[in-house]
């Protein structure tokens, strides 16, 4: 039941010992004229209640104007509350929390967090979170500092070449580049030139936006030199830096985040365990970021934003597995083992697992004992590789580029230059699942042996 008190400056009437209520002549020994019912009581504008008892309905709906509820007595609210259309309901800094957790909460047509300024960042608790007016995304409060969301969206272009100028003139390296849009099916076009003529060269090195080339070979020596790109614009490369050494046989063995560049191993021409890095938006040489578990070259890597794994680097033919963390740096750890030992191969990721296949599978070379296998590794756990499926056909000596949906198998060789085939083909397959690769499409030219290449959208990229 509802209760009504009056103050000392209501109007009371006493007459003839009696007492009025609304009436200056009571008739009664207590008369009230009228009467006041909770139900009647209706605030215009923005109306303060300090104090409420037994009349708060279970469902209050603001529907008028802003209703704000101090405190009350018996104030509590089990029911629903319902914020009318165009309306607010602001919870004040000092509130709290005493009794129960929300489970859950559903927001129908949009929900915005806090926006500002750089400097309108409020005090954060890890976890929070912030939409940024002076970067257009969203932030995370991490517990030290506020990182960006991934806000970027991807063309999806694979970007490769260097290698062998033509089967006929196998010591004639080129300086052609050639792109494809990893989406669709069809041939590649031209991209555009290196400054210096390779093959062999480190790729899988892209941040999105810059995509680079590393070191090389070019008779009589190796090379050194680090040139990049942008990618969207396409074009000539540009000189970036020096790799610590010139080194070659390194043209599937990088990995990147969305800032970081690492390669690992390759031949100088004795075979290296070195581990190497470049911040890939400045300018300048690599620096080193430890050493693999033994030397090796003509590996296969795949990596997530965080983790990148190098398969089959040395010694010899193998089927070693090490792992890295791309953020920080030290020397790589073994974790598991290929299905079989291979080298020359290539790899492809979509963040969540990584594709290796083709390559050399048989020891010497000259013996081309090529394969067509695939087996695929999944980041979140350390362990064994697992079959996924085969290639087109097998070859080895391979690039390749990819998207977080489909990955590119591109270019071949045998690798014995008296006996070499070389072909044009480029397969595809779908990451997130198993099977066999399909016909993608065809290089414009033969220059597919010894390649490298990167994309704008590999499992790296993402996160922040």
């Amino acid at each position: 039941m509802a209760i009504t008190r009056f103050g000392h400056l209501d109007d009371f009437t006493q007459k003839n010992n009696k007492v009025g209520i609304g009436t200056s002549t009571p008739q009664e020994k207590m008369e009230v004229i009228g009467g006041t019912r909770s139900g009647d009581l209706r605030v215009a504008g923005i109306a303060t209640l300090t104090s409420a008892g037994g009349f708060i309905e279970k469902h209050i709906q603001y529907v008028e104007d802003q209703v704000k509820i101090d405190a009350g007595d018996s104030g509590t609210l089990s029911g629903e509350v319902v914020v009318g259309s165009g309306l607010t309901m602001t919870v004040g800094t000092a509130a709290t929390s005493s009794q129960g957790t929300v489970d859950a909460l559903k927001v129908y047509d949009m929900f915005q967090p806090p926006s500002g300024g750089t400097n309108q960042r409020p005090p954060a608790k890890t976890g929070a979170i912030f939409y940024n007016f002076d970067f257009k995304t969203i932030e995370f409060f991490d517990g030290n500092s506020w990182r960006q969301v991934d806000n970027t969206t991807r063309r999806g272009r694979g970007v490769f070449g260097g290698g062998f100028n033509s089967p006929s003139s196998p010591t004639t390296n080129t300086t052609l580049m050639h792109v494809i849009e990893i989406s669709t099916l069809g041939n590649s076009e031209f991209f555009g030139d290196l400054v210096q003529q390779r093959r062999n060269p480190g790729g899988r090195v892209s941040d999105g936006t810059r995509g680079l080339i590393l070191g090389g070979y070019h008779e009589p020596t190796a090379r050194d030199n680090i040139e990049y790109c942008t990618i969207a614009s396409g074009g000539n490369f540009t000189d970036f830096g020096n790799l610590t050494a010139a080194k070659f046989a390194i043209a599937s063995n990088g990995v990147s985040s969305s800032t970081r560049g690492v390669v690992a191993g390759g031949a100088t021409p004795s075979s290296t365990n070195v581990i190497e890095y470049v911040e890939i938006q400045t300018i300048g040489n690599a620096l080193d970021f430890g050493d693999l578990t033994a030397a090796g070259h003509n590996g296969q890597a795949v990596n997530s934003s965080t983790k990148g794994l190098f398969c089959g680097i040395g010694p010899g033919l193998n089927t070693k597995i090490s792992s890295i963390t791309i953020s920080s740096t030290g020397n790589a750890v073994d974790i598991g083992d290929l299905t079989v030992a291979r080298y020359y191969g290539a790899g492809v990721s979509n963040g969540v697992r990584g594709v290796v296949g083709g390559g050399f599978i048989v020891s010497p070379m000259a013996s081309n004992g090529m394969g067509s296998s695939l087996e695929f590794v999944t980041f979140a756990s350390d362990g064994n590789a697992v079959f996924f499926g085969d290639l087109t056909e097998a070859r080895g000596k391979l690039a390749s580029a990819e998207t977080h949906t489909r990955g590119v198998f591109i270019g071949s060789d045998s690798g014995n230059p008296s006996t070499s085939t070389y072909t044009n083909v480029m397969d595809f397959i779908n990451i997130a699942s198993t099977g066999n690769a399909q016909d993608f499409g065809d290089a414009t030219n033969d220059d597919n042996h010894q390649v490298a290449g990167f994309s704008d959208s590999h499992g790296g990229l993402g996160g922040f």
